[in-house]
């Protein structure tokens, strides 16, 4: 079938047809990654909490960096290691409610960003803290995997953070 064999109009509106279709698609699959990559990183959040490593394990990417605010750089076998050793017990360790974002960038992207607030014990110190972060995500064969964060250093202690931490 030759399509030029139609007025130009049929095959500029079937063109729009299809091309609407295609951006409908595309936006709700772009909400449906929104939604996986959001639960997903509260998940991973949660088994940090817990100290879960089979969790954790399971959703960092082989080749996961963690850059924190002090320029210290970890692996992925560096946090599971350090879930493992009990080097951090976290008490408390959520995003703040209404902080957390997540943007897709193309269809195999995301970036997560959220304020996160952390209470526990480091090597038996006690500490509290707000930092922010950004987690990316990448969509390998596996599904969606974290493979690179960057945390703040610990952010100026006010009121709405105290409040925070004895949830």
């Amino acid at each position: 079938m030759l399509i030029f064999n139609r007025p130009p109009f049929a095959v500029l509106a079937g063109f729009i047809v299809v091309a609407a279709g295609l951006f409908v698609n595309a936006a709700m699959s772009s909400d449906a990654d929104r939604q996986t990559v959001s639960a997903l990183d509260t998940a991973y959040q949660a088994a940090v909490e817990r100290g879960d490593v089979a969790v954790m394990g399971s959703i960092l990417h082989a080749g996961m960096i963690l850059v924190l605010g002090d320029g210290s750089v970890h692996t992925r076998a560096d946090l599971l290691e350090s879930a493992r050793s009990s080097q951090v017990v976290f008490e408390h360790q959520k995003e703040d409610p209404g902080t957390q974002t997540v943007r897709m960038y193309g269809r195999d992207t995301a970036i997560v960003t959220a304020r996160l607030c952390l209470k526990g014990r480091r090597r038996g110190r006690p500490f509290e803290s707000h930092l922010w972060f950004s987690d990316t995500y990448v969509r390998t064969d596996q599904g969606w995997r974290y493979a690179f964060g960057q945390a703040s250093i610990a952010l100026p202690r006010n009121k709405l953070q105290a409040q925070c931490l004895v949830r």
